[in-house]
């Protein structure tokens, strides 16, 4: 069992292999997670939503651990979070890609441009877009319906760690390097650097 009240840094690498489930009126889909990134609180990493401290669009991220923190991102696409650690210390994990394991169907018809089934949840908006989250996600708790987050019975092997990918400025460089993957799997999105980074 994984205590998402603990840092995003200890948490995200043991999200590896869970198995994040959203069951919407169109039916289920669940995303077996092979990529994240940890991202820390206030002050701490500059690559955080958090770390000029809390506003309204990051308020969840200051709340309870085992919450969805949603956000737009190039003003149109959906990302998603866990929040981790004790209220207050603003960490959370960012979903970046996955290999779905339920609802195929379903998620083939929300991701209509992916050419390979390994494309569907490969990356953070095309992850959310396959398990149909929207912005009003915002705060869900992952503990009840319609969601649920299995954790994986032993922690995964195989796991590679880089640079966070699309990250400007200093959060985008050493030492932050907090993008967690599983070796090799196909689901796993390529590393971009920002030209900013």
């Amino acid at each position: 069992m994984i205590d998402l009240s603990e840092s995003s840094l200890e948490v995200a690498p043991q999200l590896l292999g869970a198995v994040f489930r959203h069951d919407s009126p169109a039916g289920a889909v669940a995303v077996r997670i092979t990529e994240v990134e940890a991202y820390i609180g206030q002050g701490l990493d500059p690559g955080s939503h958090a770390f000029r401290g809390k506003t309204a669009r990051n308020e969840v991220m200051y709340g309870e651990p085992g919450h969805l923190y949603t956000y737009f991102t190039y003003g149109m696409h959906v990302c998603a979070n866990i929040v981790c650690s004790p209220p207050g210390e603003a960490t959370a994990v960012l979903l970046r890609a996955g290999e779905v394991v339920e609802g195929i169907e379903l998620a083939r018809e929300r991701r209509t441009t992916a050419k390979k089934d390994s494309e569907l949840a490969r990356g953070p908006a095309l992850l959310v877009r396959a398990l149909g989250i929207a912005m009003i996600d915002n705060g869900a708790a992952l503990d009840r319906e319609p969601f649920s987050l299995e954790f994986p019975p032993a922690r995964s092997a195989g796991i590679a760690t880089s640079l966070r990918t699309g990250v400007s400025g200093p959060g985008g460089r050493d030492p932050f390097r907090w993008r967690f993957f599983l070796e090799g799997d196909p689901t796993v999105s390529p590393y971009k650097r920002h030209p900013k980074a």
